[in-house]
């Protein structure tokens, strides 16, 4: 192949790619579509026709087709025979049955809540404003307490994004040097039962508003750990339940602006019994952009831009950012490459 050959090959590569990326934004309302219908469910194990489908869930046949064959070329069924499909690999993650699922996830981010605010990106890279609060009157969180539905599956997506994470976050921290421990802004549960269930010894309290902490009781009653942890109500702009060994934050500060999270981190550093030990559980980015970190954590930064005002930071900021809030950084652990997630440990300075 000669150097103009593969100039060529790059760019139709680079053509592909930018097509492709122009096509998202359809790619993820067939996916977002695909859930609202149950359509992994339907399907299950066996193999269905367009027909049987479009019959269950009273749709034309013809444009349900359609939609199952898009599905099929996103890689989400594969299309046996004309008009019979089963589900891929990657289409039955979004089953609501498996205990790996991300339905809840992918019905959020594909919510019309959250894909919104985007039309306005080149507001809020113009100004630096969140443009969900332009959109809406009002900030993404105040409005999930409006809507009962809609934070029940904002929790439920946070939980399923968390649950690879909490898997391998009490394999790579020493949980076992603390007494208790309290996770700021905890939703569910889900983390601090995965942390529970490994540390025998250890209690804990997920501590959040009444509308993010509503199904923590069950989520640990099920977990077998209730008797070992309570759930405390609150708001951590305004202070965190004082004494605790450990104060655990996943994907909290990157919420917030750096004034803000540095607010929450200082009631936790302050809150934090003697010898203890803030640990936060985010992605860190690194100093520049490289071919090996998925793009996602990228479009998480707009994203926090756009809808909720925080950001993504690299090692250099969370340092900056915990010297404001009276903490130094100890040491930052990297959780595995597929968790995404580094374990930032501070102390009080």
């Amino acid at each position: 192949m000669s150097w103009g050959d593969e100039g060529q090959v790059g760019e139709a590569r680079g053509r592909g790619l930018v097509l492709r990326l122009a096509f998202g934004a359809m790619g993820a309302r067939v996916v977002g579509l695909a859930t609202e219908l149950g359509l992994p469910d339907s399907i299950g194990d066996a193999e269905r026709t367009a027909a049987e489908l479009a019959a269950e869930l009273d749709l034309p046949e013809a444009n349900l087709n359609r939609l199952l064959r898009a599905m099929a070329a996103l890689e989400l069924l594969t299309e046996t025979a004309p008009g019979r499909f089963v589900l891929a690999p990657a289409g039955a993650v979004l089953r609501t049955d498996r205990p790996d699922s991300i339905h809840s996830f992918v019905r959020m981010f594909t919510d019309s809540t959250m894909v919104r605010a985007w039309e306005r990106l080149e507001y809020s890279v113009r100004t630096g404003r969140t443009a969900f609060d332009e959109v809406f009157g009002t900030d993404f969180f105040d409005h999930l307490k409006g809507d009962a539905e809609l934070s029940a599956l904002f929790n439920a997506a946070m939980s399923q994004g968390s649950r690879r994470t909490a898997a391998l976050l009490p394999e790579h921290v020493d949980f076992g040097r603390f007494g208790t421990v309290t996770d700021v802004g905890g939703g569910d549960g889900t983390l601090l039962a995965a942390v529970l269930r490994a540390v025998p010894a250890l209690r804990g309290t997920v501590f959040d508003t009444a509308e993010g902490g509503a199904q923590a009781a069950a989520t640990l009653e099920r977990a077998g750990v209730a008797d070992r942890a309570a759930v405390a109500v609150g708001d951590f702009f305004a202070g965190v339940p004082a004494g605790a060994d450990a104060y655990l934050l996943k994907s909290i500060v990157h919420d917030w602006d750096d004034e803000r999270a540095a607010s929450i981190l200082g009631h936790c550093g302050r809150g934090l019994a003697e010898g203890g030990r803030v640990l936060i559980v985010e992605p860190v980015l690194p100093d520049t952009v490289r071919p090996d970190i998925s793009p996602t954590l990228y479009l998480s930064d707009l994203n926090m831009l756009v809808n909720v005002g925080g950001l993504e930071r690299t090692r250099a900021d969370f340092e900056a950012l915990c010297t404001r809030a009276g903490l130094a950084v100890d040491r930052v652990v990297a959780l595995p490459p597929e968790s995404g997630f580094c374990v930032i440990e501070a102390v009080p300075a």
